[in-house]
């Protein structure tokens, strides 16, 4: 079939299309309804989950805009407040009836009688939802969303001053690049001060916070956080044990390569000793990648490069910035980092992100950028449930994008030596991504296993699985107290807690579809879409198969592919020499 990303808005069928959500007494009589209607056939079932999909997807777009507007302006106290709201006053309360109308989907007689292979993953999240409410938990789940949102506004506010000049951390980070030693190693320590005096701050966030989860867990009957959140992430297809299994083979097959990395970097730089403020950078008298200057041009180029990919990439995102659904560029009081938030009624999802003009930016883009194609691509599935896909799978979207997108990246880059440092770079992060993966998800199982610990014996533990994890080509001697706190710039570790396994997944089932791309690029991309427009109607390991992937993190599997990115690599530094 013709893809097209002339995306609609739903049509409201169920509700007023004039509604719009201010109070709970407004939403209200759509869930009575819902929970009183008699359902007498199929018929009728399948005409009230759509009912329910509408009302749902109304609600989320609503909280989801309220997100968007607070994350772009974290000082303004109204949309906070907006957003607060909707958290404290609106929520608490659809949680019972989102309880009462999945026992009323299973208790009816009729649900036997859907189609499985369309209801089966659907389904089995409902029972799973039912199995994790408990009345007991909706405040704390209340006050939990709304402190997990303090990291953005603590982060929003930190800046550092270089050359008399304000910048924000993310824009400051470019001067990692500089070619002068003295400048990368001024500007990192300004960047790491300016998070230590916040430390406290951050510290005593996170320790709420994990008191909460963990309470969240006991009152579900479980007993830790980590379990608990398991089974509430629906990860129905692995377990701790792989994970454990996954940061072990990152040690054994992708450490190796890491240093290698690391050492001809050193080589390249001229350096007896590699700092932390080196790794970015390139030998004098080479200047660091500039792809683009504005948002507007990084949104044109993309546009471009994913044109040359597939048209309707490229329309994807021509529609976003029609609607304005962009917001790209890094500035004081918008909260770190990027990400792809899908609108479930308006259907074209929003890009955020805090682009400096750097190569990163690029990577974060066409990784946004992926996740904002599987938004389009899953819109037209019938229910809002059906569209809920594994995290897992959604980083595959996002990651293969990455990969596949470096093939037309001259649109950024005017040389061929700069379009192949730009690709030499890239392929160093799709390897040095692991070590850090590893070592986010492993200090998460301890910190949730161990919840009585104290801020000293987080910093100690933290300290231990990062040394784990970190090259020994790199000298980090005098550094102890940035790294000790390094674990607070991590944002999931606040806001989405145990999301972070997946980019590691994601990860190996891109270079997956990549190897695909290398032999045959209109069948990894046609690939690609078949995942992607399955939404979440199947199981994972049966969505990694629709790619053509094998869903396997066994340490065999990842030395299988890192061997692969390695050559590819090789390759690219066989090109450079003359």
């Amino acid at each position: 079939m013709p893809y097209s990303a002339d995306i609609k808005k739903l049509p409201r069928h169920f509700l007023p299309a004039t509604f719009s959500l201010t109070n709970w007494e407004s939403l209200e009589p759509y869930f009575i309804n819902l929970n009183e209607r008699n359902i007498g056939s199929l018929a009728e079932l399948e005409q009230w989950l759509k009912d329910a999909s509408e009302l749902e997807s109304v609600v989320s777009e609503d909280a989801c805009w309220r997100q968007i507007k607070m994350t772009c302006d974290t000082e303004n106290k109204e949309l906070e407040e907006a957003f607060t709201f909707f958290m404290m006053e609106i929520q608490p309360k659809i949680q019972p009836f989102s309880d009462k109308l999945n026992k009323k989907l299973v208790d009816c007689p009729f649900t036997k009688d859907l189609d499985q292979s369309k209801y089966f993953t659907y389904l089995r999240n409902v029972k799973k939802n039912i199995e994790l409410f408990r009345e007991i938990n909706i405040p704390i789940n209340a006050e939990l969303n709304v402190m997990q949102q303090q990291f953005g506004v603590i982060s929003g506010k930190m800046t550092v001053e270089v050359n008399g000049q304000e910048y924000t951390l993310q824009q400051a980070a470019k001067f990692l690049e500089d070619p002068d030693r003295a400048v990368r190693e001024e500007v990192y320590h300004k960047i790491n001060l300016r998070r230590l005096q916040d430390k406290k701050e951050l510290n005593e966030l996170f320790s709420s916070l994990l008191q909460k989860r963990h309470q969240v867990a006991l009152n579900t009957g479980f007993d830790n956080y980590r379990d608990f959140r398991f089974a509430e992430l629906g990860r129905f297809d692995y377990a701790k044990e792989d994970c454990f299994q996954f940061h072990e083979a990152v040690k054994l097959h992708v450490m190796p390569l890491v240093n290698q990395i690391y050492e001809l970097k050193k080589k390249k730089l001229g350096l007896d000793t590699l700092r932390p403020w080196d790794v970015e950078a390139e030998p004098s008298g080479i200047q660091p990648l500039r792809p683009f200057k504005t948002g507007e041009e990084l949104t044109a180029k993309t546009i471009e490069c994913f044109n040359k990919l597939r048209p309707f990439f490229a329309d994807c995102l021509r529609k976003m910035k029609e609607m304005g659904h962009l917001d790209l560029e890094s500035r004081k009081g918008k909260a770190p980092g990027g990400y792809n938030c899908p609108l479930a009624e308006s259907g074209a999802p929003f890009i955020f992100m805090n682009a400096a003009g750097q190569l990163d930016d690029v990577t974060t883009m066409v990784h946004e950028g992926g996740h904002a194609i599987h938004s389009f691509l899953a819109h037209e599935l019938e229910l809002n449930g059906f569209k809920e896909y594994p995290t897992e799978i959604a980083e595959v979207a996002s990651m293969s994008m990455e990969l596949f997108s470096m093939s037309h990246w001259e649109v950024f880059f005017d040389s061929k030596e700069e379009l192949t440092r730009a690709k030499e770079q890239q392929l160093e992060r799709v390897i040095t991504i692991f070590p850090w993966i590893a070592t986010i998800d492993k200090f998460q199982h301890w910190v949730y296993e161990h919840p009585a610990h104290t801020p000293e014996e987080r910093a100690a533990q933290w300290m231990i699985i990062l040394n784990e994890f970190s090259s020994p080509v790199i000298d980090f001697s005098g550094l102890e107290e940035y790294r000790q706190f390094g674990w607070q710039r991590q944002l999931h570790l606040y806001e989405v807690p145990f999301y972070y396994i997946e980019y590691g997944i994601a990860q190996l089932g891109a270079i997956g579809l990549w190897q695909q791309y290398k032999l045959n690029p209109d069948t990894a991309i046609n690939n690609y879409m078949k995942a992607l427009e399955l939404g979440g109607m199947k199981t994972l390991p049966e969505l990694f198969k629709a790619a053509g992937l094998q869903f396997d993190f066994s340490p065999a599997y990842i030395s299988q592919l890192m061997q692969f990115v390695k050559n590819e690599m090789d390759s690219l530094l066989e090109t450079k020499i003359p």
